[in-house]
């Protein structure tokens, strides 16, 4: 008689046409032990079901995460798996290695009495909300779901009728990134002869889609010198602008059908100088429209210049070097009804911004030591250095990456803290200290906790950013404590309870957001909080998708958890009731 206890499906990762979901298995032997020394071969029984409908999913392969034992499940989506004895091995923490394989999360299938699976089939996903449920007697079966995929496919078309062969389309989701919804570009396919195209293993949630430029190649009417046409990018399902292309809402195993039609349009030649820097080393160049992204320009490093072709419209483009110290610059053009030929490109250094931190401590007796090492020498950091860490990321959606760090010490009295290599653009900057907490940072006016850093083509205002240390603590109870996994391999622990609690800093007010992982019991403890209003939710799932800074977003928790007020110094006691994930 085998006693099974199941935790939460802690790990995705994608396959070639199959999707993965990973479960644990602790076991545990309820019969009559066996010989000292003498491994057992245990058996598995179980159910893989659609999260959706809850049908039985036939053919699905059920396997050990070493690939060791497997087995597909019958037409019912039953599967029965005989788990080998484990093989006599290295132990190193506890943990028993059978062998290791090229890609695989963990080289082992067993870990003490934990098994680890994957359960696999084409156009099903990991389930992220996915329950595996099994009673403490033997006979009863585990339960594995799985989300069909979703899938948006459509059909380009040309007013002429004409096939539009080699059609770019480029999908764009809706991703969460530091609590703030973003349009981020995804896949990007190619329409085939019939101006098809197609994407799969798409997960539920938001998208849009653009074609890229098309330029026409029809043999006849590409005469040389003699006026060149094109088809400019398109937003679904008939946009010229990005803003206002429409937005799909896909839900799990949904087949949405996005068909889009190109206007042809002349284009005419653009040609941008570039100076104040040596740019046969390349440039990363970038044009956006008015309209929106999906436009293309070339370097010609012989001529110092940046060519090639565009309609009628304004634009924005940008130049960047590579590397380190790198130079940028930008141009505003429009096209008109005829070729351009300026203004220049002036590729200046990129900006950079200070931090003067302001220490209001009242503790003493902090005594922490650090120390940065650039391969030569060894810095000791001193003040903020130690505890503060500082990035920024930028903050408009559909541009190019812009990302920042603290440079690094550059000598042993350097105890300056800047951002370096910026180019113009409004970014998030994002602090964490390991000290207090964040009481303010401001440029100006600017609340930049709130509101975006803007960088000019020149060096940025100081920021001024306030520390203290007079924190809050909350602590509380869970109402309901959802059985999930949250560990990993390796940690010794099997399975454990968990709950993941969320603090929110309500609109317009101070505070910091935190994340809590309730991992056994019911009660917690959050010291060390930033003072201020908080709503405090807490889930059965991890929500690594919660839009905590989007103020508008939020409205749905309104009513899903409490608020608490954290003031300098205090404790606050709350007790929170679990949301379902379901």
């Amino acid at each position: 008689m085998m006693f099974f206890r199941i935790a939460k499906p802690i790990f995705l990762r994608r396959l070639p046409l199959c999707f993965v979901a990973m479960l644990v298995v602790a076991t545990q032997s309820l019969g009559q032990a066996a010989p000292s020394g003498e491994p057992q071969s245990e058996t598995v029984r179980g159910t893989v079901i659609n999260a959706v409908t809850q049908a039985p999913i036939p053919r699905v392969l059920v396997v050990t995460s070493d690939d060791r034992a497997g087995v597909l499940t019958d037409g019912e989506g039953r599967f029965e798996i005989t788990l080998p004895a484990p093989e006599s091995g290295s132990a190193v923490g506890g943990m028993i290695f059978s062998g290791g394989h090229s890609g695989r999360p963990w080289p082992y299938a067993r870990h003490g009495s934990a098994y680890w699976f994957d359960a696999r089939k084409p156009g099903f996903l990991d389930d992220p909300n996915g329950r595996v449920h099994v009673a403490p007697s033997s006979g009863d079966d585990l339960t594995i779901t799985l989300i069909p995929e979703a899938i948006i496919k459509g059909r380009i078309t040309l007013a002429s009728g004409d096939a539009p062969l080699g059609v770019m389309v480029q999908l764009f989701s809706r991703q969460v990134r530091e609590g703030l919804p973003r349009w981020t570009p995804s896949s990007t396919v190619r329409a085939n002869s019939a101006g098809e195209f197609r994407f799969a293993e798409l997960e539920p949630g938001s998208y849009r889609l653009a074609t890229q430029e098309y330029m026409d190649n029809d043999p006849l009417t590409n005469i040389p010198g003699s006026q060149v046409y094109g088809f400019p990018p398109v937003y679904y399902p008939g946009a010229s602008d990005f803003s206002a292309a429409s937005t799909i809402e896909l839900t799990a195993g949904q087949e949405f059908q996005a068909d889009i039609s190109l206007a042809r349009q002349p284009y005419y030649p653009v040609k941008i100088p570039v100076a104040g820097a040596e740019t046969t080393g390349g440039l990363n160049i970038s044009v956006q429209g008015q309209r929106g992204p999906g436009y293309r320009l070339g370097q010609n490093a012989a001529q110092q210049a940046i060519v090639g072709l565009l309609p009628n419209g304004i634009y924005v483009v940008e130049a960047s070097t590579f590397g380190q110290n790198s130079v940028s610059g930008s141009v505003n053009i429009r096209v008109n009804g005829a070729a351009v030929d300026g203004p220049a490109l002036t590729l200046v250094p990129k900006s950079s911004v200070r931090l003067d931190v302001r220490e209001e401590f009242t503790d003493t007796s902090w005594n922490t030591s650090a120390s940065w090492n650039d391969g030569k020498h060894t810095f000791s950091l001193h003040g903020p250095r130690i505890y503060l860490q500082a990035t920024v990321e930028s903050a408009d959606d559909l541009e190019q990456p812009r990302f920042g760090t603290i440079r690094p010490p550059t000598g042993s009295n350097d105890d300056s803290l800047v951002i370096e290599d910026l180019s113009p653009g409004r970014y998030w900057l994002r602090l964490h200290t390991s000290r207090g907490y964040i009481a303010s940072a401001t440029q100006g006016s600017t609340d930049l906790l709130r509101q975006p850093l803007t960088i000019g083509s020149s060096t940025a205002t100081p920021i001024e950013v306030r520390v203290r240390d007079d924190v809050a603590e909350l602590d509380g109870t869970v109402a309901t404590l959802a059985l999930q996994s949250a560990t990993a391999p390796g940690d010794g622990s099997a399975d454990a309870a968990a709950v993941w609690m969320y603090l929110v800093p309500l609109p317009g007010g101070s505070g910091e957001f935190r994340e809590i992982t309730v991992s056994s019991g019911s009660e917690f403890t959050s010291p060390g909080m930033a003072p201020g209003d908080y709503r405090v939710l807490a889930f059965s799932t991890a929500q690594p998708r919660l839009p905590y800074r989007d103020a508008e977003a939020m409205k749905a928790y309104e009513s899903k958890g409490p608020v608490v007020h954290l003031a300098a110094g205090q404790k606050t006691t709350v007790q929170v009731e679990t949301i379902s994930s379901e």
